[in-house]
């Protein structure tokens, strides 16, 4: 059974439709990696997954169980299993980074401060920070805030992580601590979409490539296959531009 599975959804922000029939699922532990030109929809995916934008058509599944985005309850159930990182941090900043990444196992899980703290003691170390917990967001640098933030989604124990654009913000010299971070998840054998420009990084991590343009999935394939043998003539465009600088 595919772990999460987007059967012809498409989705539209008043009348601009931005997903137009896609279609993709993932196994258990499997990476897909969403590539394409800005305002092609890869973003959208990730939004419509957690309820933030309502398809206008289409079904989501979960492990086989259909999600109504009609429903608050199954929203909420959508968002206990899929957790998504955005490209801006969204830190607390009169909070620490521990704080930061046990606010919400403590007030909305209702899970005892012991246990969040803990938790998230050992999160934060596995990013890398385990020597930062009482730094407060302005004390820490953009990739480091960036881990703080992966690690809070983290603290949520969801089944499918979400990583939109992650890096974009970032300095050069600082992506690459954050993309660490996403490798150690990668080799625990976490499911995630990752929204990325950062092709190397695809490449690399990824165990399938989806191309999206114009809200519509043109291409999917193993990295290899995208990268260096794109059978799409749009794909190829695409891959050839973006390679190059």
């Amino acid at each position: 059974m595919q772990h999460l599975e987007l059967a012809d959804v498409s989705a539209a922000y008043g009348a601009h439709r931005v997903l137009n029939g896609v279609s993709l699922a993932l196994d258990h532990g499997e990476i897909m990696g969403l590539i394409g030109p800005s305002g092609s929809g890869k973003s959208t995916i990730l939004r419509v997954l957690v309820g933030l934008l309502k398809p206008t058509a289409g079904q989501v599944r979960i492990d086989g169980e259909p999600i109504d985005y009609g429903s608050a309850a199954d929203v909420a159930k959508a968002r206990e299993r899929c957790a998504i990182v955005f490209q801006q941090y969204n830190l607390f900043h009169n909070m620490t980074a521990l704080e930061n990444v046990t606010i919400a196992p403590i007030k909305i899980k209702k899970r005892p401060r012991a246990d969040a703290t803990a938790e998230g003691s050992r999160l934060l170390a596995k990013v890398g920070l385990g020597d930062k917990l009482s730094w407060y967001p302005d004390e820490l640098s953009g990739g480091q805030q960036q881990r703080v933030a992966i690690a809070r989604a983290l603290a949520l124990k969801p089944e499918i992580l979400l990583l939109d654009e992650v890096t974009a913000a970032l300095d050069p010299e600082l992506v690459s601590e954050v993309l660490d971070s996403i490798r150690v998840l990668a080799r625990e054998g976490m499911t995630m979409l990752v929204v990325s420009h950062e092709m190397g990084f695809i490449r690399e991590v990824a165990s399938r490539v989806a191309f999206i343009a114009d809200g519509r999935i043109v291409e999917m394939g193993m990295p290899t296959h995208i990268f260096d043998a794109p059978r799409e003539q749009r794909t190829a465009e695409f891959v050839s531009k973006i390679l190059r600088h």
